[in-house]
């Protein structure tokens, strides 16, 4: 082999090298990012998808889908309004546990609806919820069981009170201020 050769190999090589180098840095940049936007939702979706790289492709799409919808803020009448309306559920949960915790469902709903929360089925309205709230998703999955059981029959009072509580921190979240209770 000619030092021409032996030159362009090396430069081959070693681009080949950067290249990968970058790609790898890109790698762990990317899941670095993740991970601190999407929190406890990070370990969520691997579990849920069964691999770091597919949590990744999915949860970044999360992040480009939300991208294009428009998430405003409560005007303070209508935070307002979802107060009072959160106090009068909270004052219900004394003599209708069940009852309670429907309204909760529907008005932290009504709530995200309000904000532009794209209103899919349940999991699609928890992963959107995840990208500005990852903190508090997990707690709105674990009241969504609850519910899910109480209409079963199968939830206590002590679990309604939990899902209650989990209700409570994500509407907290979505009037984006604290002291609703």
């Amino acid at each position: 082999m000619d030092t021409t050769t032996t030159i362009a190999v090396i430069v081959v090589v070693a681009l080949v090298i950067i290249a990968a180098l970058v790609w790898v840095f890109a790698r762990k940049r990317r899941s670095r990012h993740l991970r601190s936007q999407f929190g406890p939702e990070y370990d969520h979706a691997i579990r849920e998808l069964g691999s770091q790289s597919k949590a990744e492709t999915a949860l970044a799409a999360r992040e480009r889908r939300m991208e294009k919808v428009h998430i405003r803020s409560l005007t303070s009448e209508e935070r307002e309004s979802y107060s009072k309306r959160w106090h009068d559920v909270q004052a219900k949960f004394v003599d209708d546990p069940p009852g309670a915790i429907r309204d909760a469902d529907a008005l932290v709903n009504m709530t995200m609806q309000t904000r532009g929360y794209p209103m899919g089925e349940f999991e699609a309205r928890a992963e959107n919820l995840s990208v500005d709230h990852p903190k508090v998703v997990r707690n709105y999955r674990a009241a969504r069981v609850i519910a899910v059981r109480q209409d079963r029959g199968e939830a206590t009072t002590e679990d309604l009170r939990h899902a209650m509580v989990y209700y409570r921190d994500l509407f907290e979240e979505l009037l984006e201020y604290q002291g609703v209770r």
